[in-house]
């Protein structure tokens, strides 16, 4: 029995594939999982060298087959369900993030949406225990009371993005409840930490505190964001995959308690032991003022609780960060 990871190879991905192997290799999870199957299709939206180095440590654990694909090829979905009698899919594969979704909004509906569709499509052949699916504070939109609720009134999406991971939400609820798909939406609020995606906030400004080059920050800093390790964020997602009464909802996984970014920049200096130089840039109006996950459904559903405090993750990253600068 198996577990499949779409975007198996990528930064959120490539944690929870090694979460799996631990975890697994102890003989958690019920027997859920004999395999992981890591599913990437290597795409160059940043350089595909970092991918296929994760990749590479990935594939060098027995119980991990790397797959080079596409999740919107329904024909290889759904022979990989069967093939490897998939139990479980960690559906975290997309066209990912806002600055994409502006240039390329086509392109990210038909990742985010119709690529979730084949994939809930799949799942209905082909049953399986649980479909968890990678959402984002996005969806709570302009609008939202903060801290977000999960089943509070929603806002209208800032940006493409956003709009697509609500639409992906929206389909999988309807396969829960029209055709039995036991999927579960887990909304990440961004994330961070060892092998952070090269154009994310902290790394572009941990990159140029660094190097001592100007630091574009759009706005004042004011905006407040709540920053999530990534080792919590897999915590969630396993929790995710065998909990009771998790079918049919929507869970936030966030660390309930924002900083403002003018803050990070702080926390970056701090551990890199420079100052930055600001490159003051107009603020973004596809950005939210703030993301603030509300903890207390999660908590009760997936015994959910973060436990890396920012300054930690924050300090981890930069030495992550110099050490692959050297």
């Amino acid at each position: 029995m198996s577990i499949l990871v779409t975007g198996g190879a990528g930064f959120i991905g490539s944690h929870l594939v090694e979460t799996l192997v631990h975890i697994t290799a102890g003989g958690g999870l019920g027997g859920i999982a004999g395999r992981i199957i890591a599913l990437d299709n290597f795409n160059d939206y940043y350089d595909p060298r970092l991918k296929r180095a994760n990749a590479a440590a990935l594939a060098a654990h027995a119980q991990v087959a790397v797959v080079e694909g596409d999740f919107r090829d329904c024909a290889l979905v759904r022979d990989l369900l069967a093939k490897h009698r998939v139990r479980a899919i960690c559906h975290l594969g997309a066209a990912p993030g806002v600055p994409f979704s502006l240039q390329k909004p086509l392109e990210t509906v038909e990742n985010n949406v119709l690529g979730t569709l084949a994939l809930l499509e799949a799942a209905r052949q082909h049953p399986v225990e649980r479909f968890v699916f990678a959402s984002s504070s996005s969806v709570y939109g302009r609008g939202a009371a903060a801290p977000f609720v999960e089943d509070a009134p929603l806002g209208t999406p800032a940006n493409t993005y956003g709009a697509s991971k609500r639409a992906a939400e929206l389909l999988g609820l309807t396969y829960a409840q029209s055709h039995g798909v036991p999927f579960v939406s887990l909304r990440f609020f961004n994330v961070y930490g060892p092998r952070l995606r090269p154009e994310m906030a902290l790394a572009v400004f941990t990159r140029k505190i660094l190097e001592g080059s100007p630091l574009p920050l759009h706005g004042d800093g004011s905006v407040l964001r709540d920053f999530t390790h990534v080792s919590d964020i897999c915590r969630g997602i396993v929790a995710a995959l065998t909990a009771a009464g998790v079918v049919g909802q929507c869970l936030n996984l966030g660390n309930d308690r924002p900083i403002t970014i003018r803050r990070l920049i702080e926390l970056i200096e701090q551990a890199a032991g420079r100052m930055a130089v600001i490159d003051q840039l107009p603020p973004r109006s596809e950005d939210l003022p703030l993301t603030h996950a509300s903890l207390e459904k999660s908590r009760r559903l997936l015994g959910y609780a973060p436990t890396i405090p920012v300054e930690q993750g924050v300090a981890e990253y930069v030495e992550w960060m110099r050490g692959t600068s050297k």
